[in-house]
């Protein structure tokens, strides 16, 4: 009976999550963006010296790395030319080749919006123009970096609204810009291969977000496509060489990381502002990776019943002692995404981690 009661409550507090008393909002359901690019048939149907090229679904990032390996520039930039689209999204890819071919697949689409993407010195390491639109950035010197962080966000996140304006260090991008500032590179310019520091940021939009804090924020039907296209992101960088990343992973973002966890070779995996992972423990992410959890005061995401029920809510805590995650300093972090302001105690504490200084 105890354990029906406890159901009950568990029922009752997921309908206040997605009725939007604790926190949650209204926000329009969108389709996850799944599968290879656009332009994989054309690819599937090309070859290279009699080759066949390896197909972007099913073959295995270091698998795609040999192959390039194989090719002299020649063939490696008629393919580029050829398909933009897909070898500027294929892990494994070299990434000047990949960084190139975003450049020509993003002017390709004439629509202002991405115009920006394309200015000198921007790393666009994957572009996808489908829904929303995905893009991947690269801020320092990716091929040639000691550390790697990546920056996984949350909800209201996409290509379209990448680069609007937003208050300083944070989105995506604003997270990446303040964390390599932070590490003590160069990052003054914003963006490009700045020579500064051995520590590059990854500002990853490679998965369809919620928008707002509706059904779509609450349930892990993004977050299951997007893990699988973290992992398989991860599992690109291993096969360029890129050193095990750091996973800095906000909001939603977080419950994405949690559901990639397993399936990464991340060194460190960093939750701030978590609605939960989808365990209940840092040992049931069954990751080697450290795990770290922060929340400021007057985070909202507090205020979100830390459940699961068909479905319905991300679980734990992260930030609870019970959790068992590393906790990082938070107490002058204001509202839900001030996690990189400069002179906080988190961004000191991700700074740290992201160079491997904290043991």
């Amino acid at each position: 009976m105890r354990r029906f009661g406890r159901t009950l409550v568990t029922a009752a507090l997921a309908v206040t999550l997605v009725g939007g008393t604790a926190g949650w909002a209204s926000g329009d359901s969108r389709t996850a963006v799944t599968g290879p690019p656009p332009g994989t048939d054309a690819w599937r149907a090309d070859t290279v010296s009699g080759r066949s090229l390896p197909d972007p679904a099913t073959t295995a990032p270091r698998e795609v790395a040999a192959f390039f390996t194989g090719l002299d520039e020649a063939a490696r930039h008629r393919l580029l030319r050829s398909h933009p689209l897909v070898v500027g999204n294929l892990e494994g890819a070299p990434l000047p080749l990949r960084y190139e071919a975003n450049r020509i697949a993003v002017a390709a689409t004439g629509e202002a919006r991405y115009a920006s993407l394309t200015a000198p010195g921007r790393q666009i390491l994957a572009f996808d123009p489908r829904g929303g639109g995905q893009v991947v950035e690269v801020f320092g010197d990716l091929e040639h970096a000691e550390h790697v962080s990546v920056i996984v966000p949350g909800s209201d996140n996409d290509a379209a609204g990448y680069d609007s304006r937003r208050k300083p260090a944070t989105g995506p991008a604003g997270m990446a810009r303040s964390l390599r500032a932070a590490t003590g590179a160069d990052s003054a310019s914003g963006s490009g291969s700045g020579s500064g520091g051995s520590t590059a940021v990854v500002a990853w939009i490679g998965y369809t977000t919620p928008v707002g804090v509706g059904l779509d924020a609450a349930d892990g039907r993004l977050a299951r496509a997007g893990a699988a296209r973290l992992a398989r992101f991860t599992a690109g960088l291993d096969a360029v060489g890129a050193p095990d990343p750091v996973l800095f992973c906000h909001s939603y973002g977080s419950v994405v990381c949690g559901l990639a966890a397993r399936h990464t070779d991340a060194a460190d995996i960093v939750a701030f502002g978590s609605p939960g992972m989808r365990a209940d423990t840092a040992a049931a992410l069954r990751t080697g990776a450290r795990v770290w959890a922060a929340r400021g005061p007057s985070d909202w995401i507090a205020d979100v019943p830390n459940v699961e029920f068909a479905g319905i809510g991300h679980g734990a805590d992260p930030t609870s002692a019970d959790f068992g995650a590393r906790r990082v300093p938070a107490a002058d972090v204001e509202g839900h995404t001030g996690y990189f302001a400069p002179g906080t105690q988190s961004l000191a504490a991700f700074a740290a981690i992201a160079k491997g200084e904290v043991r």
